[in-house]
């Protein structure tokens, strides 16, 4: 009976991971199609049901755990879920940052052509939705994979800020429009660092490593020659 509590729960957090992963794609579209409709539909439809999401599954963990009081394996990965909601609940957030800026620089000219950010996006959303998978799995290497994957979403935000710097020190007139688009990168590159907050976990669970703020050294003892 626990199982198959545990099974829909599991079934629940991705329903709730793709329509978060719909979000941040729209929020992305509607800046590059310049579709407002699209950009407010985010806003006014999806995040309250996202919200609906959050709270269904939130109640669905104590439930379960007040109904079966779960020790031990079972007990950590109900615990895990309430937290990849509370990561997901804030990657949702992030999402209606990046359409509430593309609403304000939709009918607006265009600093530059997006390039990169189309590319951070399509890359945190992957992480997201590798992260996500590897919780379900619990697969260790899926998620070491995610967190390699941070660095190259780092460098296009670096990338990307170096350039509008170089605008807005060239045209004082962008400053407004460069800003925004900062903004949206910052909430592309912090999506990408949630997604590799689920994957610390789901490494601690799996290989009862503690990895957070320590990528590197377990990137090392995993490549680490045995004697």
């Amino acid at each position: 009976m626990l199982k198959e509590k545990i099974d829909v729960l599991k079934r629940e957090l991705v329903g709730y991971a793709t329509h978060i992963e719909t979000m941040i794609e729209k929020s992305i579209n509607g800046l590059l199609l310049k579709k407002t409709a699209l950009l407010e539909s985010i806003i006014e439809k999806d995040e309250p049901v996202a919200n609906s999401f959050e709270i269904k599954i939130e109640e669905m963990c104590v439930n379960t755990l007040a109904q079966f009081q779960p020790m031990a394996k079972d007990l950590r990965f109900i615990l895990m879920i309430l937290k990849i909601v509370n990561d997901l609940e804030r990657i949702g957030d992030h999402a209606v940052n990046i359409a509430d800026g593309a609403i304000f620089l939709i009918d607006k000219p265009p600093v530059k052509p997006l390039i990169d950010i189309p590319r951070m996006s399509e890359g945190a959303v992957k992480m997201m939705k590798d992260s996500i998978d590897a919780f379900i799995n619990e697969d260790a290497n899926l998620a070491a994979d995610v967190l390699k994957r941070d660095n190259y979403i780092d460098q296009l935000h670096t990338q990307i800020l170096r350039e509008l710097v170089t605008y807005m020190s060239a045209d004082p007139s962008t400053i407004e429009r460069a800003l925004q688009l900062t903004r949206i990168a910052k909430n592309l590159e912090r999506i990408a660092d949630l997604s590799t907050n689920i994957c610390e976990d789901v490494i601690y669970i799996a290989k009862g490593t503690i990895v957070r703020h320590n990528h590197t050294e377990f990137f090392n003892m995993k490549n680490k020659p045995k004697e």
